[in-house]
């Protein structure tokens, strides 16, 4: 492991305390969500349609909610063209896909073990 806990917080005492921005950016970011919607970004740019099938089981309201979030973060940007019908596309910001190169070992990880982590008995 490069970087410890205890390294991290030493950059601030206030790193991942109770009112610290970094416990309302993991909420963003690593939502079921939020996660998800960013899986299929990674593979470039997508429309309304194209995230709503990629990424199963959301629903239109929380599709919304999630995009304007992570766009309101800097994360995803929303591409709007001026044409009839509407055609907005989305897409990883430079912050997004330097996010995702950190979090798609994460995802591989939890991709080979998932399995095997819920078919275990508790």
């Amino acid at each position: 492991m490069a970087v410890s806990f205890a390294q991290i917080r030493a950059s601030s005492d206030q790193v991942f305390t109770e009112n610290c921005p970094t416990r309302v950016v993991l909420d963003h970011v690593m939502s079921k969500w939020g996660v998800l919607v960013l899986l299929a970004l990674t593979d470039g740019t997508a429309r309304w349609g194209e995230l709503r099938r990629s990424v199963a089981g959301i629903s239109e309201k929380m599709l919304a909610s999630t995009l304007r979030t992570l766009e309101a973060d800097g994360i995803v940007s929303r591409t709007a063209y001026p044409e009839v019908p509407p055609r907005v596309e989305y897409a990883l910001t430079e912050r997004g896909v330097e996010l995702m190169e950190r979090m798609m070992p994460l995802m591989e990880w939890i991709a080979a073990n998932a399995d095997d982590i819920v078919g275990r008995p508790a």
